[in-house]
């Protein structure tokens, strides 16, 4: 993962302490090769921050990535990951569990 933000000398950052699993510790370790996983984690924040200020575009996918489907009702309004039909607020709808275990809003009649 390539982060675009300009990251600067560490006499200009704070310190923040937080809590890692072992695991995870180590998982990271191992993503990061030689870049340091505290590098890594900086990165993986930083292209969430700026993903999360940009307009999200839905996540697009095709029928048979669904695994298994429940229905729902909308609380908001969604975008059918198949379509990119809008489902309106309190409309039905399902939630799909696709194959790599992510959950996205389908439209009734869209698989």
């Amino acid at each position: 993962m390539q982060s675009t933000h300009q990251m600067p000398a560490t006499t200009e950052m704070e310190v923040t302490s937080i809590r890692l699993e072992r695991e995870l510790k180590e998982k990271l370790k191992e993503l990061a090769g030689g870049q340091g996983y505290q590098s890594l984690i900086r990165g993986v924040l930083w292209d969430y921050v700026a993903n999360s200020q940009s307009s999200p575009s839905p996540k697009r996918i095709v029928a048979d990535q669904i695994r298994a489907s429940v229905t729902a009702i909308a609380q908001r309004n969604e975008a059918c990951a198949i379509t990119g039909k809008e489902i309106r607020s309190q409309d039905s709808m399902f939630l799909g569990l696709t194959t790599s275990g992510d959950w996205v809003s389908l439209s009734i009649g869209s698989f």
